[in-house]
This record gives structure tokens, C-alpha cells and sequence, in this order.
């Protein structure tokens, strides 16, 4: 058997305003804006957390295709880029947010990102695809062309060169995805990279033993009612009626 004695890259992503050797910073503002409303912090965590829990997947290849479509559009294409990368690392949008240029411009296939998730503290680390990387080669490309490639500038930036808050970015991504799901959110892609995962692994028990440590549940149950898998089981029993 062959050995690959090859070195792999490993980047370190820390959460946003952290440095090195330094806790991120944890202050919270008294107030939020939620789809256009302020509510107390605490009211709009709560909004935040119900979200999360009803927000539907999308399949994988379909979000692909989706992915790239809006990646060859030039007022798009970062959009396009976020939906790409989403459903190839399984991040929360509170860390795909917190990504560079600087983190992904000199990355091969098999190269890793070392990312600090900014809710848990975890590491987590993510082997980088040729899907991603393709993406991120052709985004750079067409950015330079544009004059707007700034190798230490955070990716997903709109138009006004703002980093996009998640509340955009769910906007954006049930007009991109209209039709395809009732609950879209930025989480929804989170939970396409859970459900590709379960079905290239054949649905295996594996599987989900190994995207509930992934995403920091505490039982296998949790995943499969965070995936939805639950529901279809259920679903399943009346249909075989």
C-alpha cells in the first residue's frame, strides 16, 4: 500500500476580533435587528435559535448547480461562492463570514483549514475539495479582473465591500431558492452538507455518529431530527400503511 508522505497546509481561521494568543471578544449589543424589527438581544437569539431548528435542506447537487449558475454571474458571484463553500465545509454563516482571501488564495485539494467556531470555541478541522477551490480560483480571477481582490479582505463582501450580515444573507438566499424548500435560511445549507453526508456514507449509522460530533450534538437522535431524517422515517410509516 501506497503512503502519501505528501505535507498538507493547515490554515488557522480564528473567530473575528480575536488575536492570536487573545480571547475573542464576547460583548453583545442591548438591541438587534431581526428581518427589519429591534428586539432585546435575548428576544432575537431566541428568533435566531427557532430558525435554525425549522429551516429546511437543500439537495446538494441542486444547490451545486445553483451555486454555479450565480458564480458566473458577476453581481452574484459571491453569492455564488458562499452557497459553494457552505455545502462543502458544513460551517455556521457566523464562520463562513470570518474567511479571508488570505486563508483560501495559495490552498491545494487535501490542503486544511483550522477553523476556531466562533459558538463552540472547538477547532474544527476541514479538509478543503476541488469543488471549492475551483470556485474560489475562478471568484479571485474575476475579482482581480474588477480590481477588487484584496488578498487580506474578507470573502463574502456585497457590493459596498460589507461584510454581509446573516440576515441579508437569509433574504438573499430564499429569493436564489425560491421553490426549492419552504424554510430557507443560511442553515439550510448547513443542513445540505449533513444530508449529503448521510447519503454518500449509505445512510450509515456512521455517518451520523460522525456529523453529530461535527456539529456538536450530543446523541445521533439530535441529527436526525436536525436533518430531518426523523420526520421521513415517520413520514415512511403512514405511506406503508
Amino acid at each position: 500500500m501506497e503512503t502519501n508522505t505528501q505535507a498538507r497546509k493547515v490554515i488557522q481561521v480564528l473567530p473575528a476580533g480575536t488575536i492570536s494568543g487573545e480571547k475573542p471578544t464576547t460583548e453583545t449589543p442591548a438591541t438587534k435587528l431581526v428581518n427589519g424589527t429591534k428586539y432585546k438581544a435575548r428576544e432575537a437569539s431566541r428568533i435566531y435559535s427557532k430558525a435554525k431548528k425549522t429551516s429546511d435542506f437543500i439537495d446538494y447537487d441542486k444547490a451545486m448547480l445553483k451555486g454555479r449558475e450565480l458564480l458566473w454571474n458577476d453581481k452574484q458571484m459571491v453569492i455564488g461562492f458562499y452557497i459553494i463553500f457552505s455545502i462543502n465545509t458544513g460551517l455556521r454563516v457566523s464562520d463562513v463570514l470570518n474567511i479571508k482571501h488570505s486563508f483560501l488564495k495559495d490552498l491545494k485539494p487535501g490542503d486544511y483549514l483550522n477553523v476556531t467556531e466562533k459558538k463552540t470555541k472547538k477547532i474544527r478541522k476541514i479538509q478543503i475539495n476541488d469543488k471549492i477551490l475551483d470556485a474560489y480560483l475562478y471568484l479571485s480571477k474575476k475579482l482581480t479582473e474588477q480590481r477588487k481582490y484584496n488578498s487580506e479582505g474578507f470573502v463574502f463582501t456585497s457590493q459596498k465591500n460589507m461584510v454581509f450580515a446573516t440576515i441579508s444573507l437569509n433574504r438573499i438566499l430564499k429569493d436564489v431558492f425560491a421553490g426549492y424548500a419552504e424554510n430557507i435560511s443560511t442553515h439550510s445549507l448547513r443542513k445540505s452538507f449533513g444530508r449529503r453526508v448521510y447519503e454518500s456514507h449509505q445512510q450509515s449509522e456512521h455517518s451520523l455518529i460522525v456529523l453529530s460530533e461535527m456539529f456538536n450534538h450530543t446523541s445521533m437522535a439530535i441529527t436526525r431530527r436536525y436533518l430531518g431524517i426523523r420526520q421521513e422515517e415517520i413520514d415512511n410509516v403512514y405511506l406503508s400503511l
